[in-house]
């Protein structure tokens, strides 16, 4: 094989893998983050599950997917999403009292009811469906330096796929 040929092929080689990886880089930053962004547009309100009150239902790491709903209309045995003074809170309800506007709520890994009822109004929503791991990525995705690893993941997919392009020319 003449050494041109043998050149030829390998910038081929190379030009492919480069293409390749790039790909593989740019999906990667899409697939992680669509799941943590669509939703946003349908009227999802996201979370990250951060302690395990919740477990088996909502392991640590989960994310949650949380639809506004009137409260009345919420049952018990369904898992809510609301404020406190402690932050965003997840919890089942096990009694909605429709007359007082409140509800008893539990953590399934806990062995006691929460100590204050929750009030309508702190209610964000009601927990449709979860992803377990993916929260991980949503604390990635929403910190500062999350952001800018992410644009650097993406602007290396975006630079491999250019490399290829040259690297196929010549």
């Amino acid at each position: 094989m003449s050494r041109t040929a043998n050149q030829k092929k390998n910038s081929s080689f190379a030009s492919v893998l480069c293409r390749v990886l790039g790909i593989i880089f740019i999906l990667a930053v899409i697939v992680t983050a669509l799941p943590l962004t669509l939703p946003r547009l349908l009227g999802y309100e996201i979370f990250h599950v951060e302690t395990g009150s919740m477990y088996p239902e909502l392991p640590v790491g989960s994310v949650i997917f949380v639809k506004s709903v009137a409260p009345e209309e919420i049952e018990s045995g369904e898992i809510i999403s609301f404020q406190n003074e402690k932050g965003t809170i997840t919890h089942r309800v096990v009694e909605n009292r429709v007359v007082e506007g409140k509800f008893i709520t539990k953590g399934d890994a806990n062995n006691t009811e929460d100590p204050e009822p929750v009030s309508y109004a702190a209610v964000i929503g009601k927990v449709t469906f979860h992803l377990p791991v993916l929260g991980r990525f949503l604390v990635i995705y929403s910190s500062t330096l999350g952001k800018v690893y992410v644009f650097l993941v993406a602007a290396c997919g975006v630079m491999l796929n250019i490399l290829g392009s040259m690297l196929k020319k010549k």
